[in-house]
């Protein structure tokens, strides 16, 4: 009888860290998940500090504690790899030592992103063109900052890399990077897959920190003496590289091939296109461009900020009695919300919220939060009015998204994987089908990150012969929805309506009126 083996995947993100076991078939055997936080620096405006001492005994504890609730032989585990929120770095000394760390949206370096667009004319654009990332979340500037605020700490560091990799460092003893997520530098080249350490020489940063790549899927290394001790790994077992949280989590979704698109609906909503590593980034900077798990490919990516996080401060702030019926009938109180929205005419008697912009990477900032063109009807405005509303919205900016991406890379979007939480709403995943115009597919899988690092472990280990295999074989269809293209008519105007609307509402940032949402770096 053959002995059954594991596969693990560590997914270091923004508000946590959980380590997953799966079977080779893609099964979830058992997970453990611990919260964390990203504190801000004293004294340092708009920080978000990586604290890798506390963080490394946190995923120690996943580990240990997920082996131990799977009831599964550490030995039976045959390959790990992880995936992380992206932009997050680690840098090391020569040692190998941690020596300083940021989260993903860490916004210490304004300064320095003013300074590099003021002194560098168009360096930021031709930097774009190579590497489909601007300056806001960059590497760069929070290098610059460390050289220009700790000299001390920027003397020493001799490497640099991802939350992922540094995972992978810890359990391997080997700094490396992969495209995906160490693409989210800025400091690489979307068609070489590869760092471009001239980008740093350009403006006076160090340019001989940058590790090894690995593509997504291939061995680093395998877990060390030390790291068995405090994780309960079995020393010896392959570690294999990951990826962006993004750009794994497509491929737990079958996202994997040229052409396919995908629409990730969490906290921040992301639509994402697969393009050939070829081409080009838009020439107005308007979308950002990552490279993919896949070599070869890279992913155009639109963001829409804060879809999920309006949902639920919508929900806690005015729906109070909605969680109670929710409470009495054993349900979740976002499907009862939607029970009561299906019920409201395509267009939610024409409320408009104000949230998220569609993207403009060059210059990217919101307005103010707000709704507009309420009614004093409390027939045609109230929670399930607005509740739609905000559905429709966030379905309305995505499309927004895609049509951009389709402008510079000619991809023609006809059929979208939706996934995440949004997409367990029955009515979103219908109002997305029909304000794109566009078939909607829902996988039947709850850990698509996870599962995504999984399959790397698995390429790595040689039970699969590529991502895009493991994709093939593993994802599975839950639902599917088509659209009305009645609605969709209707749809069509309210989306030109809406871009009108928004700019009127940054023309009240820019005066100072009000006051935006949200203002990337150096703005």
């Amino acid at each position: 009888m053959k002995k059954e083996t594991y596969l693990m995947a560590i997914d270091a993100g923004t508000g946590s860290v959980r380590a997953v076991i799966f079977d080779t078939q893609g099964t979830q055997i058992a997970s453990e998940q611990k919260e964390w936080t990203h504190l801000e620096e004293e004294g340092v405006a708009n920080s978000m500090s990586f604290d890798f001492e506390k963080n490394w005994l946190l995923t120690s504890e996943c580990i240990r504690g997920v082996i131990k609730s799977s009831g599964v032989n550490a030995q039976d585990i045959v390959a790990l790899s992880a995936t992380s929120m992206r932009e997050g770095i680690v840098l090391y000394d020569a040692k190998g030592n941690e020596l300083w760390g940021v989260a993903n949206v860490d916004a210490r370096a304004s300064e320095e992103v003013q300074y590099l667009k003021e002194h560098f004319a168009g360096i930021e654009e031709e930097f774009y063109a190579l590497s489909g990332q601007t300056f806001a979340l960059g590497a760069l500037p929070r290098l610059l900052w460390l050289k220009n605020n700790r000299p001390n700490i920027y003397e020493k560091v001799a490497k640099i890399s991802m939350i992922g990799d540094w995972i992978l460092a810890k359990l391997s003893g080997v700094i490396a990077s992969d495209p995906s997520n160490g693409g989210t530098t800025g400091i690489f080249s979307l068609e070489k897959r590869e760092w471009k350490s001239s980008m740093a020489t350009r403006v006076g940063i160090k340019d001989e920190i940058f590790p090894k790549v690995f593509e997504v899927g291939e061995v680093i290394g395998g877990v060390t003496e030390s790291a068995s001790e405090i994780t309960g790994l079995f020393e010896g077992t392959k570690v294999v590289m990951g990826g962006g949280d993004v750009q794994l989590g497509s491929a737990g979704l079958g996202v994997v091939k040229e052409g396919d698109v995908a629409v990730l609906g969490g906290s921040f909503w992301q639509q994402v296109v697969n393009i050939k590593s070829s081409v080009k980034p838009p020439k107005d900077m308007s979308m950002r461009v990552n490279p993919h798990v896949v070599s070869g490919l890279s992913q155009a990516e639109g963001i829409t900020f804060f879809s999920g996080l309006v949902m639920r401060w919508f929900r806690d702030a005015f729906c109070d009695i909605d969680k109670l019926e929710a409470k009495e009938q054993n349900r979740d109180v976002y499907e009862v919300l939607e029970s009561k929205a299906k019920a409201v005419p395509v267009g939610s008697h024409g409320i408009m919220p104000i949230f998220s912009d569609s993207m403009k990477y060059a210059k990217w900032y919101h307005a103010a939060p707000s709704f507009l063109n309420l009614s004093l009807d409390a027939n045609l405005c109230n929670r399930a009015s607005m509740f739609r509303s905000l559905e429709e919205n966030a379905a309305i900016v995505s499309s927004i998204n895609l049509e951009n991406i389709q402008k510079f890379s000619g991809i023609e979007v006809e059929e979208i994987v939706f996934a995440g939480g949004a997409s367990k709403g029955a009515l979103w995943s219908q109002i997305l089908a029909d304000v794109t115009g566009c078939r909607v597919k829902i996988p039947k899988v709850t850990e698509a990150t996870a599962l995504g690092a999984a399959m790397a472990a698995g390429v790595g280990a040689g039970i699969y012969d590529s991502l895009v295999e493991a994709s093939t074989e593993l994802v599975v269809w839950n639902k599917m929805y088509e659209p009305n293209l009645e609605n969709k008519k209707i749809y069509d105007a309210i989306k030109v309506q809406w871009q009108e609307a928004y700019a009127k509402q940054l023309e009240l940032v820019d005066a100072g009126v009000t006051t935006s949402m949200w203002k990337a770096p150096g703005l």
